[in-house]
């Protein structure tokens, strides 16, 4: 591939990967403003309705453990395009879908292909690029990324309130027919470091995977579980999840002492700025998604707007975010990256203080400002994290790298959609039972006390980012 494209080659493959990221980005996105209209649909509560995002972000989270093995077994172009390919079968399905389990079903397939497919650009990035142009490809990529799910949740507000919340499952299928075109052109079949396809392939880790599955998925049920009475059930499924990610840990710490490949390497943990984009990554990752999550229902639910408005409102901030993400990309190459991390999370978190202070009185052009203050935090962090958690790493274990911290900042923000889930309906009937609240009012205290939340587990990320310093690490073994 290189022979053929020459310089450039790494940069039409970056703008593949790109493609099917995005694909991989918008169903995350998109549907949220539809939860209002499928919750009214199949009749949900709010715990039920949830489930819409969260489905998709426990699947995504698992599915991440896996994308290592899969490129080395498979390479990439094979991992690429299967997962494409389940992408788009899982929106067909549930845009024709009838019945509320079913989708339920194509959320968790799309949630699948997301998974594989979202480490993959970070391994391309430290592989393909030099050190000095990973920061402006990160930035470019990252541009790239949040473009179209910025726009897609107005484009998906509109729909809805025009053709119904089906139409937002059909927006996907025509960027996954470009990610496939450019896949099978630009992707080369070789696996991470130029290997040929199973030459260092060992059996799929299935005990770990296993044991990872069935933690997170008993994490997330034990959470959603809590506002339920009576409460022993959701306390013993979280018990037996931290069992089984106990049990996951030391399964790995096995397969490692026998010379076996592990479904997550835990040598990555030897690097301190590694472990300390991990703690970023997993409170970042409860903060974005959570907020992701909130903001459509907050718009809607708690101030009154149509899906149309909310979609539309959260547009200027998408696209101040894309512009921001090439500035940063390039700072990136040339300025501490735990200095850049902290500005985007405190600038997120002074978004969310100023979210409180929003009521259905506020001028939409002021919400719309407050949205764009921590979606600039964002453009901080995403270009700045990845690079200062990875940058230190063997070059053998970046895939590796890659496909955890990935599952871990996916971990967050499914453990964030659910615990943001949760608060939300608590605190809506606290305040639904104060006889001295009307219903509008009570139901504007719970969503603010929701964005407080979101602002304290930001301070915490904050702690964490200021020791994301670079270090040296010991090689592979």
């Amino acid at each position: 591939m290189r022979e053929r494209y020459g310089a450039r080659y790494r940069w039409l493959l970056l703008l593949s990967v790109l493609a099917g990221t995005i694909a991989s980005l918008i169903p995350s996105t998109s549907v949220n403003v539809a939860i209002p209209a499928m919750s009214a649909y199949f009749e949900l509560g709010q715990a039920r309705a949830q489930w819409i995002t969260s489905g998709f972000m426990v699947a995504s989270t698992i599915a991440m453990l896996t994308t290592p093995w899969l490129l080395t077994r498979f390479g990439y172009r094979a991992t690429y395009v299967g997962a494409i390919l389940l992408l788009m079968g899982g929106a067909i399905v549930g845009g024709f879908a009838a019945h509320f389990p079913l989708v339920l079903a194509s959320r968790v397939a799309e949630g699948l292909a997301a998974g594989i497919i979202q480490p993959i650009p970070a391994v391309i990035i430290l592989h393909a690029f030099q050190p000095h142009e990973q920061g402006r490809a990160g930035g470019l990529f990252g541009m790239g990324v949040v473009l179209a799910p910025a726009i897609a949740p107005a484009l998906g507000g509109v729909l809805t309130d025009l053709l119904g919340w089906r139409s937002t499952f059909f927006m996907v299928v025509p960027v996954t027919l470009a990610a496939l075109w450019l896949g099978f052109k630009f992707v080369p079949h070789s696996s991470p470091g130029g290997s040929a396809v199973g030459e260092n392939s060992a059996g799929l880790d299935w005990i770990g995977l296993t044991l990872g599955a069935g933690g997170t998925l008993c994490l997330l049920n034990g959470m959603t579980q809590l506002h339920n009475e009576p409460r022993g059930p959701a306390f013993m499924l979280i018990a037996l999840a931290l069992l089984l990610l106990a049990g996951f840990v030391v399964w790995q710490k096995r397969m490692l002492a026998r010379g076996r490949r592990p479904l997550m390497d835990l040598r990555l943990f030897r690097c301190r700025p590694f472990v300390m984009g991990c703690i970023v990554s997993a409170v970042y990752g409860t903060a974005m998604f959570g907020s992701t999550y909130l903001l459509p229902l907050f718009m809607q639910m708690g101030i009154g707007l149509s899906a149309s408005y909310a979609g539309n409102l959260l547009l200027p901030a998408g696209l101040v975010l894309a512009l921001t993400f090439p500035v940063v990309g390039r700072l990136a190459d040339r300025q501490p990256t735990h200095w850049l991390v902290g500005i985007g999370l405190g600038l997120l978190a002074l978004s969310f203080v100023l979210m409180i202070l929003v009521g259905s009185s506020t001028a939409l052009w002021l919400l719309a400002a407050f949205i764009i203050v921590g979606r600039i935090g964002l453009g901080f962090i995403l270009p700045s994290l990845n690079l200062g958690a990875m940058r230190p790493l063997d070059k053998s274990l970046i895939a590796q790298g890659a496909g955890t911290i990935s599952f871990i900042r996916m971990l967050g923000g499914a453990a964030g959609v659910s615990l943001i889930g949760i608060v939300l309906q608590w605190r809506q009937a606290v305040h639904a039972a104060d006889a001295a609240l009307d219903a509008k009012a009570g139901q504007l205290m719970a969503f603010h006390e929701c964005f407080a939340l979101l602002t304290a587990l930001c301070l915490v990320a904050l702690a964490a980012a200021t020791q994301l310093r670079e270090q040296p690490v010991p090689k592979a073994e």
